[in-house]
């Protein structure tokens, strides 16, 4: 089984909000993009959080949009043999060290993670952060479809107390 990796962090001195995701699916290997598959509603969501319409923009604006704001992404894990996308199949993780970066990023004030398995793992990590608001967050991933939209949007909204 080959081994996957993650993408660079989008992130600046300026970040306010982390968003964790676990690995990014293939799809988003594939094009070099954090959240590319068509039924992953990230961009929708995030996009509704900070009342911007980010899906109709190049990726690279995206993220630039993202940083102007406050927020910053990345993933739990640095590599994972798995096949396909779905984070139930990823075994043999190698995890990152994000007690070490999160000191990197002098504005943090909020973690969030994007579904279980990165608020498992980064909890590990981050959960005894005092002065760091841990937010787990439903998947924006369309495997995880027992929760509509709009449900996951309203608690994707409550984000919004970190951006600027």
């Amino acid at each position: 089984m080959a081994l996957k990796f993650a993408f660079p962090p989008s992130v600046d001195a300026g970040t306010r909000l982390l968003i964790l995701g676990s690995l990014p699916g293939d799809a988003s290997i594939r094009q070099g993009e954090y959240y590319a598959h068509r039924g992953n509603a990230f961009w929708h969501l995030v996009g509704d959080m900070l009342e911007e319409d980010l899906r109709g923009q190049p990726y690279a604006v995206r993220l630039k949009r993202l940083r102007a704001r406050g927020v910053g992404l990345w993933d739990v894990m640095e590599s994972a043999q798995r096949p396909g996308s779905l984070d139930s199949s990823i075994r043999a993780a190698e995890l990152r060290d994000l007690r070490l970066f999160i000191q990197h990023l002098p504005a943090l004030r909020a973690v969030a993670f994007n579904g279980r398995t990165a608020a498992t793992h980064g909890r590990r990590q981050l959960g005894d952060s005092p002065d760091l608001a841990l937010i787990d967050l439903p998947s924006s991933s369309g495997a995880y479809a027992s929760l509509p939209r709009e449900k996951k949007a309203q608690v994707w909204r409550t984000l919004r107390g970190w951006i600027v």
